[in-house]
């Protein structure tokens, strides 16, 4: 039977907080090394990061707020504590985007979990937008006229500002804005929206990838190839936003971040040998797909964005590795959901989680839309749990900085998707 009706975690012998949220920590996982068990109030002092003077600087933003992860109390039904009030709806159509003063508020998924967190500063936000805007028409070339309303209305400032909170100036958030930009103008024009298709795929995705990966040839036949980095825009963009990068990031930094679009790339192969197939995944093999395929790029330039370096072996640690994943992975579901609808009423049969737990678990949308939400609730509190006892086990300054700008960057990323009602709109399951 799906739980549906209340949100009411269970907490295990052994809490912490993490950012001032919640944490579900087992109390055999909250021993260092030396072997001694860490109490909660020790945590959370690792978490906040050193203190006293110089050291201001490695704590950017006030992490000591109080608890506000979206969690009903005991006995509130999903509905009441995540939409609020009876009677409320939840929008159904697209709204036109605000392009002065906050946008329309959105409806967060009732039962799901989530830390709110303000609104974006708007003046970054509002030169952000111009900034990326002037890119992507004047040195990319980006989009013709008539797709100025889905650029506008995809929110690229709001978006990076409310995921990067600790970016030191307007030109390191523009490092993630022009690859954001880049990224999904290619899944658009290549997989999805604006002509994508998984004929080919490959081949052009390959080509693409010289663009961040450069190609090492020989004379004769290299001019071919710094040609056709200008055959479109998708190709433009890549090439453009990673020679921005580059400038900023380290080598190790910028080889993270190739390695990690290559994981991006081959999601979007397994995606399309799947769409050729006609193949219906099995839950499991989605989720597998989907660590892939998913927003990893995004925050493991944390670090980049907000202008130190995570070290390569700190950031190569499996169980550093192991965090990542489980914050883009619950990050992705996030995309699942709240592009739902979306996807729905799009031409064609679009892979999302309850679309493959409605089909491989013989139940109704809605349960499988409910469960999917309980995958995501589940994936978050196992990313919270493994990030504090990183934390706890290895609080090296850069590890606990980077920790944190990962946790801004989910939180970030539910608030732009809950928040984005041009694009998104929620199912009438409640």
């Amino acid at each position: 039977m799906l739980r549906q009706t209340t949100v009411v975690p269970v907490r295990p012998s052994g809490e912490a907080a993490f950012r001032g949220r919640r944490v579900r920590i087992d109390v055999a996982e909250r021993r260092p090394r030396g072997g001694a068990a860490m109490n909660s109030n020790a945590l959370e002092k690792i978490l906040r990061g050193p203190s006293g003077l110089g050291t201001s600087g490695l704590n950017p933003l006030d992490w000591s707020a109080p608890d506000t992860a979206a969690e009903p109390p005991e006995g509130a039904t999903a509905v009441g504590a995540a939409v609020g009030a009876e009677g409320a709806t939840v929008p159904q159509g697209p709204v036109p985007p605000e392009r002065d003063g906050a946008p329309e508020p959105g409806r967060p998924i009732p039962g799901l979990y989530y830390h709110p967190v303000p609104e974006p500063d708007p003046e970054r936000v509002a030169e952000v937008s111009r900034r990326v805007k002037a890119w992507a028409l004047d040195e990319v070339q980006l989009y013709p006229p008539e797709w100025e309303d889905q650029f506008d209305g995809f929110s690229l400032g709001r978006y990076l500002v409310v995921c990067h909170p600790d970016a030191p100036s307007i030109d390191h958030l523009m490092l993630a804005t022009r690859l954001m930009a880049a990224e999904n103008a290619l899944d658009d024009l290549y997989c999805e929206d604006h002509g994508g298709s998984p004929v080919g795929l490959g081949g052009r995705l390959l080509l693409a990838h010289t663009a961040l990966d450069p190609l090492y040839t020989t004379e004769e036949y290299r001019p071919h190839w710094e040609e056709s980095l200008l055959a479109d825009a998708p190709r433009r963009a890549y090439r453009s936003a990673m020679d921005y990068f580059t400038e900023a990031a380290t080598p190790a930094q910028s080889d993270r971040f190739r390695h990690d679009m290559a994981r991006l790339h081959l999601g979007y192969l397994a995606e399309a040998a799947w769409a050729e197939t006609e193949y219906r995944p099995q839950v499991w093999e989605y989720l597998a797909m989907r660590q892939f395929n998913n927003f990893r790029p995004c925050p493991t330039i944390t670090d980049t964005v907000g202008g130190y370096e995570l070290p390569a072996d700190l950031h190569a640690l499996p169980a550093m590795q192991r965090v990542i994943a489980l914050a883009s992975n619950a990050t992705t579901i996030v995309n699942d959901l709240y592009s739902y609808t979306k996807e729905l009423a799009a031409p064609g049969h679009h892979l999302n989680l309850p679309v493959v737990i409605a089909e491989r678990e013989d139940c109704t949308d809605r349960e499988a839309y409910l469960k999917a939400v309980e995958v995501h609730n589940d994936l978050m509190h196992a990313f919270e749990s493994a990030a504090a006892v990183l934390a706890a086990t290895r609080p090296d300054p850069a590890m606990l900085r980077f920790l944190r700008g990962v946790a801004a960057w989910v939180d970030g990323n539910h608030h732009w998707h809950c928040t984005n009602t041009y694009r998104y709109s929620l199912p009438d399951f409640w």
